[in-house]
């Protein structure tokens, strides 16, 4: 009956595509689009991408991104070109920021169930079988593996570079595999690569020079391990490619050089680049095995499964991929996209959790080709996945006890002191420990039914449950206590603030406030410089004779500051605003 229906899918484009498109809005909808505007802006990196956009829409200046008055040389224009169009589009808000992330992993989600779905077409015609079932189910794994995954979700609700540039290096990696796949097809292949090179100069244009080494990096070692470089660097014209790149990424890095000079340069290539890699940048360094734990835990629960399933696609049978026809080498491919990428930013000094994002498509390649394998009639269990599928349910079984605990293990937060009392309150954690036990118990029950096919449905349908009864309840929990009071002083000072009047931020750096209060905001790294701060000001006799300082209650005695010396304008959470006169 099922095998019926997957056969009438594979003969009726419609329905293929109706089902296609359903699966994938799902999918879409309940991990990147479901609340995705109702939490308000995250410090403190992703208000500065909102406010440097919101510049460019205000300003028309979409060479030189600002905050804050002053430039900001971090990553190149593509995000902010794109939160601008979205502020035009449907105004200046939270779903306008983050939207541009919540489309580009949508694409991905989309690019790899067609890609996987056709290459497992293709096997069927060599093979001459009809697996139209086994197909269209792995196929709906990949981008399901991906959608459900916390790295995906955390990077995909960010309106930061970080899931564009994954965006513009996966499908650009995906549609090189298409062009590859088909060198029977010179016209179709031409527009795959050139596909390809058009999404290489997007990831140059999001975050630099890594948008074309990685590809480059990736495709370069998978065609030296197969032994036909030159063969398929022919095909692909590397000459035109270039020249689509250059056409479409030069000319901003012109403008901003041209405008800029040796300032963008020396911030840009040198220090957020050349540093980053050679050197530790902002405290951001860590262990070597850093990426292990991220790739864990960033793709958890399934995670599990990459040891077995890259030992699968059994890269040391060189002789066996060279004979391979070319549409039969996506797991191949998916491997050294994983492996490339891991080594790369494991070799680099500076190490970020959000760095490996763009492995996160591979990997979910990799497992679900994994279970492909496993839905094949013909094919018996591999040995390790049983084993595999125990540490499963160990895995399961350490996160649900694990969360039974979080609650007492969250320490105090100045930002937010009643955060870890309301979240146990909540019972939030207690909830995510019982969906896992849960899961882990029927696991272990299908486990010994022999029944290893279904593993992967109980990690799915878990981490949903999870991200809908426990993460998002903690974001919106999170962001009522750590950002609202920040959004609310801001409308405050909208309300209250006169006329050239001064807004200072003093112990803190919340650069959401700049963005909702849609004013330069002055940050003070100490009460002591605050303090000189004040008497300086008050010096130059200013109009208006005041200025607004925002902090938390406890700071003003030691900036000098008694109840008497200020006018309270508003307390929220754990921060206050208030008004200072300038007296000499």
């Amino acid at each position: 009956m099922t095998n019926q229906w997957f056969q009438n899918l594979g003969k009726r484009p419609v329905l293929a595509v109706t089902f296609a498109t359903l699966w994938l809005s799902l999918l879409g909808w309940l991990a990147y689009g479901w609340n995705l505007g109702n939490v308000g802006l995250i410090d403190e990196t992703e208000p500065l991408f909102a406010e440097a956009s919101r510049q460019m829409y205000l300003t028309g200046d979409w060479i030189t991104p600002f905050f804050n008055g002053e430039t900001r040389f971090d990553k190149p224009a593509l995000i902010y070109w794109c939160q601008a169009i979205a502020y035009k589009i449907i105004g200046v808000n939270e779903w306008a920021v983050r939207l541009p992330s919540a489309i580009a992993a949508m694409a991905v989600l989309g690019l790899s169930l067609y890609v996987v779905q056709w290459q497992l077409a293709r096997e069927d015609d060599l093979e001459h079988l009809e697996r139209p079932s086994r197909r269209w189910l792995t196929a709906a794994l990949a981008p399901a593996f991906m959608a459900l995954s916390p790295e995906m979700i955390v990077w995909a609700r960010a309106g930061v570079s970080d899931m564009l540039l994954t965006a513009c290096i996966a499908l650009s990696l995906l549609c090189f595999f298409l062009g590859y796949a088909q060198p029977n097809k010179p016209v179709i292949q031409l527009r795959w690569y050139i596909a390809c090179y058009v999404l290489i100069a997007g990831a140059i244009l999001t975050k630099g020079p890594v948008g074309i080494v990685l590809p480059g990096l990736i495709v370069g070692a998978f065609l030296l391990y197969l032994g036909n470089l030159r063969q398929v660097m022919r095909e692909m014209r590397p000459l035109l490619g270039i020249l689509i790149i250059l056409i479409l990424s030069l000319p901003w890095y012109v403008l901003v050089i041209q405008r800029n000079g040796w300032t963008y340069i020396d911030a840009f290539f040198g220090y957020h680049n050349l540093e980053r890699f050679t050197s530790v940048v902002n405290r951001h360094s860590a262990p070597w095995y850093f990426y292990f734990i991220v790739v864990l835990l960033g793709f958890a629960p399934y995670s599990i499964y990459l040891p077995v399933a890259i030992a699968n696609v059994k890269f040391w049978q060189r002789r066996h991929w060279r004979s391979q026809e070319r549409s039969a080498q996506l797991g191949l491919f998916a491997f050294f996209w994983f492996i490339c990428i891991f080594a790369f930013f494991s070799v680099s000094v500076t190490k970020l959790p959000s760095y490996v994002l763009p492995l996160m498509p591979a990997a979910a390649i990799l497992v679900a080709l994994l279970w492909g394998n496993l839905l094949k009639a013909s094919s018996s269990p591999l040995p390790s996945l049983f084993w595999t599928g125990w540490v499963n349910v160990a895995f399961l079984s350490t996160l649900a006890v694990a969360l039974f605990y979080v609650p007492q293990l969250i320490g105090p937060d100045p930002s937010a002191p009643n955060f870890p009392q309301l979240l146990r309150q909540s019972n939030v954690a207690s909830l995510g420990g019982v969906i896992w036990l849960l899961s882990a118990i029927i696991m272990a029950f299908l486990m010994i039914r022999r029944r290893r096919t279904w593993l992967m449905s109980v990690n799915l349908l878990g981490f949903a449950a999870f991200l809908i009864v426990v993460l998002m309840p903690t974001f919106l929990l999170m962001d009522r206590e750590r950002q609202l009071p920040l959004r609310q002083l801001s409308a405050t000072v909208i309300e209250r603030r006169q006329p050239n009047e001064e807004l200072v931020m003093v112990g803190f750096k919340k650069p959401s406030v700049t963005f909702y209060t849609k004013h330069t905001v002055n940050y003070l790294g100490s009460n002591g410089e605050a303090a000189d701060y004040i008497k300086n000001q008050a010096a130059k006799k200013l109009q208006p004779p005041s200025l607004l300082v925002l902090s938390q209650p406890t700071n003003f005695p030691e900036i000098g500051l008694q109840p008497r010396d200020y006018e309270s304008l508003g307390t929220k959470g754990a921060y206050q605003l208030i008004r200072v006169p300038l007296k000499n």
